[in-house]
């Protein structure tokens, strides 16, 4: 293990962090809302700490392997959640106790949307700002931009990216250079939110808060600037302009980046995964749809508009919300919930476990199925035309198991904290998912979990963003010994 080699990468990860504190003091300087000493305190702060961590080993300069690209990713999404803290723990608005203050951070960089905070509207603009912004960070993942840097640094990232990527292969390169696939993902990233942005002005946003949502929409963050989300708004051509965009942001990037760089989009209509996350999507707002026209909760227009908007919503992860569906009949609520569990594309922003990943279940169940009829045949897994290594199907049920055992477990603690079964469930499942928005007590906010609760909470955003296994990694024994 190369200990000073990470602690000189974390170092200047922290230092390059702290520079992402100096737009909310932009954001108040300008707006006037005099709150720019804690995001001017937080820059100062972080920079020192980055720089004294990474002055004793700053002549370490080795090639970094696997197993401490999965070291440096881990610990600095834990040291991200902590330092993205600071702001909002030194600020007096909103007065908020250290827990509260790493469950929004985390949450945020996670892009679950979850949050302690209510009267929004009341919040100096710059923490709105500020919320927005790490979520947009967190979304694409500020690891990716740091590849783009590091070798600039005189440090490789190819070990970043293998751990940071969310795919179950993760040996798919876009470019034959890291850091020009690194640049490639920001550059559509940038591009679909500034696309974001002016279609939610245009749709009658102004143009604080189309920034803000277009930060969070691409994300499929979910968090907003109004206590009501979206429904604050109440207009229809906003949430076209968040269902539209909140679509793409849970597709595969790389799929974006093929479509633009050939000029096919119906590459899109090719790639089995993005088929399969579509039809998802249309079941589910199908549903959606005649379940609240049979329980008579919306006139048919109505029906149709909240369940196309909820459905994307949730099969993305994102959490926006335009009313409250946990009151909404029959199974909706729990359909919705466990949508979040498939979640949108590999290699996307979404949370969960991810399309492809079920798919390849749905296709294992298949086979075996078929080979109960056939028991000598060689049924081969196939995604499209292209069959399927069986050490990847076995990292997807390796995958599925870890993720279920820890919900389970972690469901199980948040009922021992205090939380009652519904809550526990929605809760966990929320978060694990990067979701943000639950049944119960969480219906809305997290205000009413406990502090043990709200902790357990952060640990599942933070396996959820991370895929469960980099964390896992790092806390095994054989990870650890020469």
């Amino acid at each position: 293990m190369n200990f000073l080699t990470v602690q000189r990468i974390l170092g200047l990860l922290l230092m390059i962090f702290s520079v992402t504190m100096l737009p909310p003091v932009g954001v108040a300087l300008y707006y006037g809302d005099g709150h720019w000493q804690p995001f001017l305190d937080s820059f100062v702060g972080m920079l020192a700490v980055g720089a004294l961590i990474w002055w004793p080993a700053r002549k370490a300069v080795r090639e970094l392997r696997v197993r401490d690209g999965f070291l440096v990713v881990s610990m600095f999404w834990i040291v991200l959640g902590l330092a993205g803290a600071v702001p909002l723990l030194i600020s007096d608005r909103p007065d908020l106790t250290l827990t509260d203050a790493v469950f929004e951070a985390v949450s945020g960089f996670t892009t679950t949307g979850a949050t302690v905070l209510v009267g929004l509207e009341e919040l100096p603009i710059s923490i709105l700002y500020f919320r927005q912004q790490i979520q947009w960070l967190g979304g694409i993942g500020i690891v990716v931009l740091a590849v783009a840097l590091l070798p600039m640094l005189g440090v490789g990232g190819m070990q970043l990216l293998k751990a940071e990527s969310p795919r179950p292969a993760k040996d798919v390169r876009l470019t034959p250079r890291i850091t020009e696939t690194a640049k490639a993902l920001w550059v559509i990233y940038v591009m679909l939110t500034a696309l974001c942005a002016a279609c939610y002005w245009m749709a009658g946003m102004t143009p604080f808060d189309a920034i803000a949502h277009s930060f969070s929409t691409v994300s499929t963050g979910g968090h907003s600037t109004h206590d009501k989300s979206l429904g604050y708004f109440d207009n229809a051509a906003v949430e076209i302009v968040a269902s539209i965009f909140m679509f793409l942001g849970a597709v595969n990037f790389a799929l974006h980046f093929f479509v633009l760089r050939y000029r096919r989009p119906s590459d899109y209509l090719r790639d089995p995964e993005f088929r399969a996350f579509l039809t998802l999507v249309a079941c589910l707002s199908l549903l959606t749809f005649g379940m609240l026209i049979a329980g008579n909760v919306f006139s048919t227009e109505m029906a149709a508009r909240n369940a196309v908007f909820v459905a994307i919503s949730a099969q993305t992860g994102t959490g926006f919300f335009t009313a409250d569906y946990s009151v909404w009949p029959g199974a909706i609520p729990v359909i919705l919930l466990l949508a979040t569990f498939i979640s949108g594309s590999a290699g996307s922003t979404s949370g969960g476990m991810k399309v492809i990943r079920w798919l390849l279940i749905w296709k294992q169940g298949q086979r075996e199925v078929q080979r109960l009829i056939h028991p000598s045949a060689e049924i081969p897994v196939r995604i499209g035309s292209k069959p399927v290594d069986w050490r990847i199907i076995d990292s997807v049920w390796g995958f599925f198991a870890a993720y279920m055992i820890l919900f389970a477990l972690l469901m199980v603690l948040m009922m021992i904290a205090g939380a009652d079964h519904v809550t526990a469930f929605s809760a966990i499942a929320a978060c694990i998912n990067n979701y943000g928005v639950g049944l119960g007590e969480v219906s809305s906010n997290f205000t009413a979990i406990s502090e043990p609760g709200k902790w357990l909470c952060v640990i599942a955003m933070l396996l959820g963003r991370l895929e469960i296994f980099p964390l896992l990694v790092i806390a095994t024994p054989s990870f650890w010994r020469r």
